[in-house]
């Protein structure tokens, strides 16, 4: 199953990608499933339904958050998260709920992530593809996975219908829900894609403002 494991929707301020435009069109741009990952924020589950859609697209629902160390996809049991959560805090809560976090575009000249979380293994899949990066940041990603011995995923980082599928990673076995996602991508049953058109250095730079998110409990 293709996946595009990075999207943002319009309830990420810097987004103009619609829910129903990737419902409607991630078919037609080979896709079987989407992760939408707005910042900060899961607030996609007051207006929509996770899970296998009508048309069979899977839309699975995480989000990706902002430390000052890096920004990272997160996938787990968790609706919200509260802001402000160190890095290794966070990497450390999501583990031992039963979650997955992924590096997102850790090489980014503007939002890169600290090595040593990679390093030390804190992060354990990191995005190696990221369709907003540039070809040699995502080539020093795909660098620190292979020194570290680390998971590569690809995600589009999708903010218009254009980027929509524009890197995927491929799952080896169905993907039907969140826990099957979290699953696979513990087992490291999955391959990362590369598009040609990834990391062209024409795609918007990535800006974005943060929002408040909460985890009960923390």
């Amino acid at each position: 199953m293709r996946f595009d494991l990075h999207v943002h929707t319009t309830l990420s301020s810097c987004s103009q990608l619609t829910l129903e435009e990737i419902v409607s069109f991630a078919g037609a741009k080979g896709l079987d499933g989407v992760c939408i990952t707005d910042h900060d924020t899961m607030a996609v589950r007051q207006v929509f339904k996770e899970g296998v859609q009508d048309n069979g697209l899977c839309v699975i629902f995480g989000l990706e958050y902002a430390t000052e160390e890096g920004d990272f996809l997160l996938f787990g049991p968790f609706e919200e998260i509260r802001p402000g959560l160190a890095a290794a805090e966070l990497l450390r809560y999501v583990e031992a709920s039963g979650g997955v976090a992924v590096a997102a575009h850790p090489c980014r000249r503007t939002r890169s992530t600290r090595e040593n979380l990679i390093r030390d293994h804190l992060c354990r899949i990191v995005e190696s593809v990221n369709g907003r990066n540039s070809h040699p940041e995502n080539k020093q990603a795909a660098s620190w996975c292979q020194r570290y011995n680390v998971s590569q995923v690809s995600g589009s980082d999708a903010h218009t219908l254009s980027e929509l599928g524009m890197a995927v990673t491929r799952f080896h076995e169905p993907v039907h829900n969140r826990s099957d996602l979290i699953r696979l991508l513990k087992n490291g049953s999955f391959t990362a894609e590369r598009n040609e058109d990834e990391g062209k250095p024409s795609l918007a730079p990535h800006l974005h403002a943060v929002t408040p998110a909460r985890i009960e409990g923390l």
